[in-house]
């Protein structure tokens, strides 16, 4: 665990994640409405973010995905993903994925030492390269650059933002150690 002006960050296991599904599935709520492009629709519903979390928690307790959760006073406030690739050729990379804080809890740094806990953790795995996606104007764009991340470049009209507009996507990588 991290502390971080009294917000600590923690990974997850399958237990864990199962139980926390709801307060998830509440930051994920919170992203779309307020304009994340990060899979899901306005007309999407609770239930369709519960059941996206649980899918998460079942592949948390498989050992695939590596699951962080910030907390502070109100409970669980942000979270990050680190994907465990389980190709043979790619031991070395892992993604990293769904990194949302709440909106009532950004500017904190959260997101910041969400990153750096999923990095440590892909490192403690032997996964040196990571690899990423972000909408191309949302702020996390200016985190991951300013945390080292690499931009490789857009993909215009990748996915579609919340609202039904185009949503052009930049991927990133970053070689850790």
């Amino acid at each position: 665990m991290t502390a971080l002006d009294s917000v600590t960050i923690e990974q997850l296991d399958g237990d864990a994640a199962r139980a926390a599904v709801p307060a998830l599935a509440e930051i994920l709520r919170d992203s779309v409405a307020n304009g994340a492009s990060v899979g899901f629709m306005d007309w999407n519903t609770s239930a369709d973010f519960e059941d996206f979390w649980a899918g998460i928690a079942a592949e948390v307790a498989a050992g695939r995905i590596h699951l962080f959760v910030a907390r502070d006073g109100r409970g669980i406030v942000g979270t990050a993903q680190l994907h465990l690739i389980g190709k043979p050729n790619q031991p070395h990379r892992a993604e990293i994925a769904k990194v949302l804080v709440h909106s009532q809890a950004r500017r904190r740094g959260i997101g910041e030492a969400l990153m750096r806990a999923a990095e440590a953790a892909a490192l403690a795995h032997g996964r040196d390269l990571l690899v990423l996606d972000t909408d191309e104007a949302g702020a996390a764009r200016r985190l991951y650059n300013r945390l080292g991340w690499t931009e490789l470049g857009t993909i215009p009209r990748y996915a579609l933002m919340p609202d039904g507009r185009d949503c052009g996507s930049t991927f990133f990588y970053k070689q850790l150690g």
